[in-house]
């Protein structure tokens, strides 16, 4: 660092990033070894699994923007949730809340007057709640059904006012608890994809059937075929390549540019494709992800793949250049 400043500003991020990774490390241990906390977060799990209704998330302040992303991610991943602001709550939002419902209350200090109605309401209706808090031994969890107690820890705050290490254990035992229901549900790459269409996450959930060519777009012959014919194959189709089938129609060899190179004589158009092809073609199933083909196409160092059914028979084509157009990569 070049100045005292720069050094200074060095020393804070590193002690905030020390203190980050204290407070994970404490909600570690005391996950492994207090059975009170293991217990509870396996019996939320449990309760909303059981759930007939939805799961609705509530905070105030920082622990109300945790809330929000807690609710995203269990109604990304196969939980149907939302985030219900305590004010609005307490001006007609509660009407949204039924008794096949479930909360999921967040506060620090597990005192927060803003909820209040919210528990009142709870109590009345019969509506489960799983509270998210540091203190054992506050009103919220004393009311609620399920009390997840987090380890008092250390704020990156010199001032110890500012939430950060705390909020960022409520964000990961919200996170746990929207994998471990994703994880008892069977949640699917496939379940993913139909909550996620757009973006770039949604084209790496493509399957590699929805970007391929098919029919007689596909580069194949079969064995015993003249060179020549495979030369048009390669140039006419333009993928660089030809798939060589047997006589029950598997793939059983690929020719490449690269096997043109190192067959090349004056007599190669002459010879048949059983001598110049290669005799273990790179192939992937239609039904694997589109982001899976890149990383098999990276490591290999292949452009292109051939997809096959269960059969071996070729059933697609598809190019790097398809997986890139989609934006995967």
């Amino acid at each position: 660092m070049n100045t005292a400043e720069e050094r200074t500003v060095f020393e804070s991020i590193g002690r905030s990033i020390a203190t980050a990774v204290d407070g994970i490390n404490a909600l570690a241990a005391c996950f492994a070894a207090d059975q009170i906390l293991s217990r509870s977060l396996v019996d939320a799990v449990e309760l909303i699994a059981r759930g007939r209704g939805r799961v609705v998330v509530s905070g105030i302040g920082k622990s109300g923007h945790i809330g929000r992303k807690i609710a995203a991610t269990m109604a990304s991943t196969g939980t149907s949730a939302y985030f219900v602001h305590p004010t609005e709550a307490s001006h007609g939002d509660l009407g949204m809340i039924t008794s096949d419902d479930l909360l999921i209350l967040l506060s620090w200090s597990g005192e927060t007057v803003e909820l209040g109605n919210m528990l009142t309401y709870a109590k009345r209706f019969s509506v489960p709640i799983v509270a998210v808090t540091s203190n054992s031994e506050s009103v919220l969890a004393r009311n609620s059904t399920v009390a997840i107690t987090l380890p008092k820890v250390q704020e990156a705050c010199p001032h110890g006012l500012a939430p950060t290490t705390s909020a960022m254990l409520q964000l990961a035992v919200g996170d746990a608890l929207a994998i471990a229901l994703l994880e008892r549900r069977g949640f699917s790459a496939q379940d993913f994809k139909t909550f996620h269409p757009g973006g770039k996450l949604g084209s790496q959930l493509l399957l590699v059937h929805e970007l391929a060519h098919d029919g007689e777009a596909i580069p194949l012959l079969p064995l015993g075929s003249p060179m020549g014919d495979a030369v048009i194959q390669m140039s006419s189709k333009g993928f660089g390549v030809v798939g060589v089938t047997d006589a029950s129609g598997k793939l059983v060899g690929v020719i490449t540019d690269g096997d043109l190179r190192r067959h090349m004589s004056h007599d190669l158009l002459l010879e048949t494709v059983d001598s110049v092809m290669s005799h273990h073609p790179r192939v992937i199933k239609s039904s694997v992800l589109a982001s899976a083909a890149m990383e098999i196409m990276q490591s290999q160092k292949v452009t292109v793949l051939f997809l096959v059914d269960e059969f071996d028979l070729p059933s697609g084509i598809l190019h790097i250049h398809d997986l890139l157009r989609a934006g995967v990569a």
